[in-house]
C-alpha cells in the first residue's frame, strides 16, 4: 500500500512540474510580481516527457488498484476497510487533478483580465507597427502575460505575442506610447527583448 501512495504522489508531482513553465505567469501575475515569470522556462523542453512519466505513473496505479486480488486461504479477517488515502476514489481525484495540471497552457488565458480598451485615433500617420523579438516564451500562457503588460501602456492598438515566433507585433500611436516604454513593459514579465525591428 506504500508503493501506491509513492506511486500517487509521484504522479501529482510530475504533473505540477509538467505545467510549472505555464502556471509560473499567472501566479506571477495574482501576486503581483510578473518579472518572477520566466524563472521556470528551462522545463519546457521537457514538458512531453514529464507529461509520459505523468501517464504512466497514474495507469501503473490505477492497474495496481484494479487487478484482481490473489486469494489466499487463511483464516484471517481481511474485510478491513482501505483507509482513504489508499482508496479508488482518491486516486480518481489526484488522476482528475494531473489532468487539470496538464491541460493548464491551454485554458491559462482565462486568468487574464481583458484589456481591450477605447482608442480615438486623430491621425493615421501616427500608427506605428513594430515586431519586438523576445526570449523565454514557451506556452500561450507566456503569450497572455506579455499581451497583458503591454496592453496595460496608453495607445496600444493591438498587441499579439507568440511564443512559436519568439516575438510580439504591436500597433500603437506613437504620440501616446513609444518603443522604449513597450520593451520596458516586456522585459517586466520576465522575458526579455532581444532585438526590435519596425514593420511599418
Amino acid at each position: 500500500m506504500k508503493s501506491d501512495n509513492k506511486l500517487i504522489g509521484a504522479g501529482v508531482l510530475t504533473a505540477i512540474t509538467a505545467s510549472l513553465c505555464c502556471i509560473t505567469p499567472v501566479l506571477a501575475l495574482i501576486a503581483g510580481t510578473s518579472g518572477i515569470a520566466s524563472t521556470f522556462s528551462w522545463i519546457e523542453p521537457f514538458r512531453p516527457y514529464l507529461i509520459g512519466l505523468t501517464i504512466l505513473v497514474l495507469g501503473f496505479a490505477w492497474y495496481q488498484k484494479l487487478k484482481p486480488k490473489k486469494e489466499i486461504d487463511c483464516e484471517c479477517e481481511t474485510d478491513e476497510k482501505p483507509k482513504f488515502i489508499q482508496s479508488k476514489t482518491f486516486l480518481g481525484i489526484v488522476t482528475a487533478f494531473a489532468i487539470v495540471m496538464l491541460a493548464f497552457p491551454y485554458y491559462s488565458g482565462i486568468f487574464y483580465q481583458n484589456a481591450e480598451k477605447q482608442i480615438i485615433l486623430v491621425d493615421k500617420s501616427d500608427i506605428k507597427t513594430t515586431e519586438f523579438k523576445i526570449s523565454g516564451m514557451t506556452c500561450a500562457s507566456c503569450e497572455e502575460h506579455v499581451n497583458h503588460e503591454v496592453n496595460k501602456l496608453n495607445g496600444i492598438l493591438n498587441s499579439k505575442a507568440s511564443y512559436e515566433n519568439g516575438n510580439a507585433i504591436i500597433e500603437f500611436d506613437r504620440t501616446k506610447s513609444n518603443e522604449t516604454e513597450i520593451e520596458k513593459a516586456i522585459n517586466s514579465t520576465g522575458y526579455k527583448v532581444t532585438d526590435k525591428k519596425q514593420i511599418n
